[in-house]
This record gives C-alpha cells, structure tokens and sequence, in this order.
C-alpha cells in the first residue's frame, strides 16, 4: 500500500528545524529544489496494491538511490551516511534530524525493483550541474 504525500504545504513544512539551519546553496538542498517530487512519486505509487503494509515514502526511497548512485556507496554506506547528515536527511524528505535510520538496509533492494535506474542516473548527474 502507499500512501502519497500531500500536495500542499502544512505549517510544520515552514517551521520545520532544517529550514532554519540548512544552507540553501548546498548542493543536496539545490537539488531538493530542482526535482519534480510529485510528478516522480505518481508512476512510484502507481506500483503498490490498495491494503497491506504502508511503503516507504518515494522521496525517501528515490534520494536514497540518488545518494547512493552520486557517492558511489554500498546500500549500508548509503544508510550510515544518511543516519550522520541532516543535508542527506532533508533531502530524503525527513522533517527533522534523527540518528534513527529511517528504514531498513535490505529496503534499498526493494526501491532499485520499483525506481528505473536511468531515473536515478539522471538525477544524480543533476546533483553536479549548476
């Protein structure tokens, strides 16, 4: 089952500790910005059958693979890497800092069958490009 993200902005997206502390000329958080979310997380959710257990949010799934792509890192590197930075947390869509992994490292598995790797491909060359 997955549940979409909501289209419109709640006041805890404005409030939210990461808009505060993060530099908006970072690189993951300019990319943040570039990508169509919505319009990526529709052919994502299109995937998954109506009941049984709630998937992992697609910005969460596709960043990871974004990260993991860009950095060239095993799929436990990916989640340590993701568990130590905020820019990384952010850009996988979470509101906050947390040292908590924010899913598990076989779930990297899982999101490759489901996100085309040219999809991914592309969105980390954009991570390079001004």
């Amino acid at each position: 089952m997955y549940r979409h993200s909501e289209d419109q902005l709640s006041v805890y997206h404005y409030l939210s500790p990461f808009r505060e502390r993060l530099r908006q000329d970072n690189r993951w958080v300019k990319l943040a910005h570039r990508l169509d979310w919505a319009q990526l997380e529709r052919a994502y959710a299109a995937q998954f059958a109506p009941g049984g257990k709630e998937a992992i949010p697609f910005r969460c799934a596709f960043g990871s693979l974004i990260i993991k792509r860009a950095l060239g890192l095993s799929d436990r590197q990916t989640l340590m890497l993701i568990q130590e930075s905020p820019y990384l947390q952010y850009f996988i869509g979470l509101d906050d800092f947390t040292e908590k992994p924010p899913f598990s490292v076989r779930s990297m598995t899982a999101f490759r069958r489901r996100i085309p790797e040219k999809q991914v491909a592309r969105a980390a060359r954009m991570l390079n490009q001004r």
